[in-house]
């Protein structure tokens, strides 16, 4: 069989472009290092990570965020009242809360259908989030709550039905490099120090320390400040990814407190986003001096999108 070089020429240019992008593609992907478990527990960490972020008391789904002033509030989405919630989520008129010394309760419009744990409300009592057990109160598609944050009062709104939500495809993330997981040494401090730990609202917030964890990279030492919470330690650090490939105000990593020979499996493919990386309606404290570190951490979670700060 005979073939026109006409019909040859497109054929081989076809063939040459499959060739080059498979090529291209194999000598470029950047293969993940650890033995098979440990990816896999990495893979299922932040899977289970993604499922909590979509959660109603997750992040992805903040409308709002309103701090009180001493007294009455009212709220609607009018443009008259001191709190606005969405125009199109919510009536002009809700009803109003009242803040005096600390303590918040809400009075309801009449004929405004608000609840709060399937039953009716009219007026009631807050309990804040940081009790524990919030007073969550509902209408249609909203759902808000009474807050506390360094001494600033605030209602918190969310929207289950909120677009971000109904939108996410998840985070990108490093590849799992074992690399990046080191036994650092947990240093006491003695006595244990006060840190002052700025948030993105422009508060400071005080932490006890109790100690310093030290690890090396490349011959060289590192040292983070954790915070003790339970029986874990949360650590706020940045990096010099921030900005750049990773969100511009730092991350989040959790690790176990010390064993017995004072070692903690600090583990930097577990690095997270802060809430303020999804949404503007966030409180996120911000890494204290001390754990700015002078190292590129390329593992954990990238930027989400472009940030949100």
């Amino acid at each position: 069989m005979k073939y026109s070089l006409q019909k040859l020429i497109p054929d081989l240019s076809s063939y040459f472009m499959i060739a080059f992008i498979l090529l291209f593609f194999g000598c470029n992907k950047i293969k993940e290092k650890g033995n098979s478990a440990y990816i896999a527990s990495i893979h299922q960490w932040h899977q289970e990570r993604i499922e909590k972020l979509k959660k109603e008391n997750g992040w992805l789904n903040l409308a709002g965020l309103f701090w009180l002033s001493e007294g009455k509030n009212s709220f609607g989405s009018d443009p008259s009242n001191k709190i606005i919630f969405p125009k199109d989520k919510a009536p002009a008129f809700i009803g109003t809360i009242i803040l005096k010394e600390g303590r918040a309760s809400i009075k309801i419009n009449k004929g405004i259908d608000v609840t709060s744990d399937g039953k009716p409300v009219s007026e009631l009592s807050l309990i804040s989030d940081s009790a524990g057990n919030a007073t969550i109160l509902a209408l249609g598609s909203l759902r808000w709550v009474f807050i506390i944050r360094s001494g600033k009062y605030g209602i918190r709104l969310r929207d289950i039905d909120a677009p971000l939500l109904k939108d996410f495809k998840g985070i990108e993330t490093y590849p799992v490099n074992d690399d990046w997981r080191f036994n650092a040494e947990f240093v006491p401090c003695n006595p244990p120090k006060i840190i002052s730990v700025s948030t993105i609202i422009g508060t400071i917030e005080k932490d006890t320390v109790f100690g310093t964890l030290a690890f090396e990279v490349d011959g060289n030492e590192y040292n983070l400040d954790p915070i003790e919470e339970g029986n874990e330690f949360f650590i706020i650090f940045a990096d010099e990814t921030n900005g750049s490939a990773t969100y511009g105000a730092g991350r989040f990593l959790y690790t176990l407190k010390p064993d017995s020979a004072g070692k903690v499996v600090l583990d930097f493919n577990k690095a997270y986003n802060p809430p303020c990386a999804f949404t503007k309606f966030a409180a996120c404290p911000l890494p204290p001096v001390q754990n700015y570190l002078k190292l590129k951490i390329t593992a954990g979670e990238k930027t989400f999108g472009q940030g949100r700060h």
